[in-house]
């Protein structure tokens, strides 16, 4: 089983320190397509993603074609404010790709057309245009692990004899 989560051209390093973390906590392979609209070695992007780094498989792409070329076939699923079917409604493989557009602009239009079955939305009212982009991901990221009912991740229950002090 893999969960992969690919950001095409973050343009935000907070959001890519927070996405880190999630990736880091389920074991998610994050993939990183550029340009990106921040060095890596950006303070920012360092302090939101804390010491989760060296625990992240990380995987760059130099541009978008090359990443679409690489995974040509493989299970691949775009979330989009403009998809008619929501994250929720999707048996997910045990080998997915979660693809997320950049903050400003989303998905290009031209990939959205090619794959209008792969296309996915998180539900929202009417009035709010999107969501943030971690936020998102991390909504999409624990759906497919709830769909294999967590399997190797320790859930909060197992925790509970532990004092606060034994978990910081």
């Amino acid at each position: 089983m893999a969960l992969n989560i690919v950001l095409i051209e973050p343009e935000i390093p907070q959001n890519t320190g927070n996405i880190v973390r999630t990736s880091a906590a389920l074991g998610a392979t994050l993939h990183l397509v550029h340009p990106l609209g921040y060095s890596l070695d950006e303070k920012h992007l360092k302090r939101a993603g804390l010491d989760y780094w060296p625990k992240l498989n990380l995987v760059e792409w130099p541009d978008a074609a090359s990443f679409f070329r690489a995974k040509e076939g493989e299970e691949l699923y775009y979330f989009t404010t403009k998809a008619p079917r929501s994250y929720a409604q999707v048996h997910y493989p045990d080998e997915v790709y979660l693809v997320f557009g950049k903050e400003s602009a989303g998905l290009d239009e031209a990939i959205l057309a090619a794959h209008p079955d792969r296309c996915l939305r998180i539900p929202m009212r009417e009035a709010i245009r999107s969501l943030n982009l971690s936020n998102s991901v991390a909504i999409a990221a624990y759906e497919w692990e709830r769909q294999r009912t967590f399997e190797g991740l320790v859930e909060t229950g197992a925790l509970h004899h532990l004092t606060y002090k034994e978990i910081s």
